[in-house]
């Protein structure tokens, strides 16, 4: 299996981590209509924090179980900044985490 692959899975469970610890992970679901927004990181429907959690992570290990290819960009460190603005401190390892997710997406490009 390709290095990259194995980081970018590593990564994965880094951030499932961080959203554990910083308790801004979830036991209850999204609603079916919810999970099914379109709207780029669902923010129509839910936090950033349940869209890492309930689509993000569940797509992204989809894709690595299933050899399927890689996006070639993506952008998710803006949307954290956005998000965590107001919480600097508490989100500084998550974003630190999705950059490092971020270049190793961009390496695969």
């Amino acid at each position: 299996m390709e290095q990259r692959i194995l980081d970018i899975a590593d990564h994965l469970l880094l951030i499932e981590r961080e959203l554990k610890v910083q308790g801004w992970w979830s036991e209850a679901a999204p609603s079916a209509s919810a999970l099914a927004s379109t709207v780029p990181f669902a923010v129509d429907s839910m936090s950033f924090e349940l869209w890492l959690q309930w689509i993000f992570l569940p797509r992204m290990t989809h894709i690595l179980e299933h050899g399927l290819a890689l996006p070639s960009a993506s952008g998710i460190l803006v949307m954290a900044e956005t998000t965590f603005s107001d919480r600097p401190h508490e989100s500084r390892e998550l974003r630190r985490l999705l950059a490092a997710f971020d270049r190793l997406i961009a390496a695969s490009a």
